[in-house]
């Protein structure tokens, strides 16, 4: 735990909350990261192999995000050690255990991440009605239905033309995590002329030079398959050699880093997830040209979806609200990048790191 704290600073963490109850296979952690701007904003990320590490990178990364987005949310993550694929049942049960564990953290509302849904999140609200990424039956905005966080990256690559990224018309893309991200990152940005040329999923890749029907795969995992049953192969790695312009990352965090970073062929990177490729892999792949938009500058289109939710906003209000700050803060970023020959992740940090101080500047000390 100590070690923990090499990552702690004068933004935060708040507050970190272990939860542990066998009886129920509960064992969780919550990182209230900062709350200057507002009660914070996260996901629930739920996987066998996450970590208080992960947690805690991914809650500063949600701090930065809501930020750089102007909402009136701090940052805040938590992440659940479990297998996503359990029975309905179960996860429903491990679920509302959960909630009922943060029933008395009034500054963390909980939404939805990898391996947690609207319906996850329908149980949390049905707990301790504190939640966001409901379903449309019980007032909410659908997010990942309705493409929140793929509207995002694909405002975020128009903006990128006009810095030094490719053109989109013709542009090959390749999505690595072609879930609900991915297939509304492809799809909107093939509205613009863009092909997808390869896409992955946990069970393997598959490429097509000409271009992949984005409509078929989509079929294929709504009905609970694998690019590998569209014709794919079993190498989920093959995604990082994919010939293409724009790669995205959509999938889990560190993806990318020193030991295969030169295998990536794309001029320009959208991330989709967070926290997917290191920092010092960023540095390697802007010294070769490379554009790489940051995560919580290019993906916040989910939780600015989120926040209008929360606010009591419209599904059309949402839309039109990451398209305006998407589109407004990429141009600050590269605008930045551009003046003072900085890396795009060192100039939205710092952006983003002003915005917070100023936050904190005006609330009363503890």
């Amino acid at each position: 735990m100590d070690d923990l704290f090499r990552f702690a600073d004068d933004l935060g963490p708040a507050k970190i909350l272990h939860m542990y109850q066998p009886s129920l296979n509960l064992r969780a952690v919550l990182v209230v990261d900062n709350v200057a701007a507002g009660p914070s904003i996260g996901g629930t990320r739920m996987a066998p192999d996450v970590s208080v590490e992960e947690c805690f990178r991914l809650a500063r990364a949600m701090t930065l995000k809501n930020a750089a987005a102007g909402l009136p949310h701090g940052g805040g993550k938590s992440v659940i050690f479990a297998d996503p694929a359990m029975p309905a049942a179960d996860k429903e049960r491990l679920m509302r255990a959960f909630a009922r564990a943060l029933a008395d953290v009034k500054d963390y509302i909980v939404g939805p991440d990898m391996g947690t849904n609207e319906t996850c999140m329908a149980w949390v609200h049905d707990e301790i009605a504190r939640s966001v990424g409901l379903p449309r039956e019980i007032g909410g905005i659908p997010l990942d239905e309705i493409g929140a966080t793929g509207l995002g990256l694909a405002v975020a690559g128009e903006v990128a033309q006009d810095y030094g990224g490719p053109s989109l018309a013709g542009a090959r893309v390749a999505v690595q995590g072609f879930g609900a991200v991915g297939y509304h990152a492809a799809r909107l940005l093939a509205e613009h002329g863009t092909v997808l040329v390869a896409a992955s999923d946990s069970r393997g890749t598959i490429a097509d030079s000409d271009g992949l029907d984005i409509e078929k795969l989509r079929a294929v995992k709504r009905e609970g398959g694998s690019v590998v049953d569209a014709g794919g192969a079993g190498d989920t790695d093959a995604i990082i050699d994919a010939d293409c312009d724009i790669w995205i990352p959509a999938a889990r965090p560190d993806v990318i880093d020193a030991g295969n970073q030169d295998r990536l062929k794309a001029s320009l990177i959208l991330q989709g997830a967070n926290i997917p490729i290191t920092h010092e892999a960023e540095a390697t792949l802007a010294a070769r040209g490379v554009l790489v938009i940051p995560d919580f500058i290019a993906n916040a289109g989910g939780v600015i979806c989120a926040a209008v939710e929360y606010a009591g906003g419209t599904q059309t209000t949402a839309m039109r609200t990451i398209e305006e700050k998407v589109r407004r803060n990429t141009r600050d970023v590269l605008d930045r990048v551009k003046a003072n020959g900085t890396l795009p992740r060192q100039a939205a940090t710092a952006m983003a790191t002003e915005r917070v101080r100023s936050a904190m500047a005006l609330r009363r000390d503890a």
